[in-house]
């Protein structure tokens, strides 16, 4: 072979060894590489530990004795690397390490304490293999002890830091849930004649929603009622929810007519969030006067979704007054209205866009066309039994939820006594 093909075969080839030469030509470095190997057992980067199978240590390196503050006379022969565990850990020695190491010859990645001389207590991560014999008899047992005082406070930071946001999470969610509570009535009054139940579903703790509802007296036996949904969360919305909750309450006192309540609120909104932070909002209003034949109704609707109407005979449809604009978005907005009469067992729901827009199982949306049919398929229905069953609904929908949503639905008894 040519001095090329040598130079490949001598430096290219894996299995060839360039060392052996020098060292048997050179003792100096021979001696070098003696001393080195040593050298490296001593002060390695990690502890080096070797124990007779009765735990009894027989070799230990510098860099563990260093770390553990002991004399290596101290150790050697009569010490067991059990007796520099913590109380936890040779329990765990003796039921666990132990045993795997009988059984599998070897164990890695252990976390356990160790005793120092000074009382401290060093968190290691420990390896262990099982050196046999010729004859394949256990003869001792190589522990390799890495320092894991880094990593501990790293854990215990993180532990630290974990906590703390679990703590600032339940903290914003105790404020999002009593501030929702501030924004909706804390209970509906009894309506004479008449029957009423509302519920507010929140797809979130963490951040409180902009929909609201709320029922409540005015004048000559009438009662104002209402259901929005304010566009955003959290802070910003729930001023807004206020400010609408609070204005529609006070403009249904000035001028009860639904048309007029509406044209208010949108004035209010208008002036106060026109310009680089518009708000607005979807309302439906109405007024209710409870008679001796049932009960009349004015609805007027600001860009919300439309109105269920529940006949006594179990039909359903829903109630539209297209026109509607959104409140707040144009200081001329127009907004429409629709009178109707509920006799004996009618029901009117109304809801938020978070019901139809709500997903399914099948991760459809549930639109308002299903939701007539899942209503019809009740059957004649009262404002509590329709709440109850949507409030199952909801819950079945999971994290199909979206976005919040409200309910609130009022009905005449068949037997036409009102109760709560």
């Amino acid at each position: 072979m040519s001095r090329t093909g040598d130079a490949i075969g001598g430096a290219g080839n894996p299995e060839r060894d360039p060392l052996p030469d020098r060292k048997d030509a050179d003792p100096a470095f021979s001696a070098l590489l003696e001393d080195s190997a040593e050298d490296l057992y001593e002060h390695a980067p990690c502890g080096y530990l070797s124990t007779l199978m009765d735990g009894t240590i027989a070799k230990i390196n510098s860099t563990l004795l260093d770390w553990l503050g002991y004399r290596r006379d101290e150790l050697v022969g009569r010490r067991r690397f059990a007796d520099l565990l913590t109380v936890g850990g040779r329990i765990y020695h003796e039921t666990h390490l132990a045993p795997m190491l009988a059984m599998h010859g070897q164990v890695g990645g252990l976390a356990l304490e160790l005793r120092c001389a000074d009382g401290t207590r060093l968190p290691v991560m420990v390896t262990s293999v099982v050196k046999s014999g010729p004859d394949g008899t256990a003869q001792l047992i190589r522990t390799t002890i890495f320092d894991a005082s880094d990593r501990r406070a790293y854990e215990q930071e993180l532990l630290r830091a974990r906590q703390a946001a679990d703590h600032e999470r339940e903290r914003v969610q105790k404020l999002a849930t009593t501030l929702q509570r501030t924004l909706l009535p804390p209970a509906l009054p009894t309506v004479p004649g008449v029957e009423v139940a509302g519920y507010y579903h929140p797809a979130s703790t963490d951040e409180v929603g902009g929909d609201f509802y709320d029922l409540f007296p005015l004048a000559d036996g009438t009662w104002g009622f209402f259901l929005g949904d304010v566009s955003g969360k959290g802070a910003a919305a729930a001023a807004v929810t206020s400010l609408a909750r609070y204005t529609l309450r006070a403009a249904a006192v000035y001028n009860p007519d639904p048309l007029s309540v509406l044209g208010n609120l949108n004035t209010v909104l208008n002036h106060e969030y026109r310009g680089a932070d518009p708000r607005f909002c979807t309302v439906i209003y109405g007024s209710l006067t409870p008679g001796p034949s049932g009960a009349a109704i004015t609805l007027a609707t600001g860009g919300h979704p439309p109105a269920v109407l529940i006949r006594a005979d179990g039909t359903a449809e829903l109630i539209e007054t297209p026109g509607g604009m959104l409140v707040g978005a144009l200081s001329d907005a127009v907004f429409t209205s629709v009178e109707l009469h509920l006799v004996a067992g009618d029901t009117l729901l109304l809801y938020s866009d978070g019901l139809t827009e709500a997903r399914t199982r099948g991760r459809e949306r549930f639109s308002e066309e299903q939701l007539i049919a899942f209503i019809a398929g009740l059957g004649p229905a009262t404002a509590s039994t329709l709440i109850a069953a949507l409030t199952e609904l909801l819950t079945g929908f999971g994290d199909g939820v979206d976005d919040d949503t409200a309910l609130l639905a009022v009905s005449v008894p068949s037997t036409g006594g009102g109760h709560p």
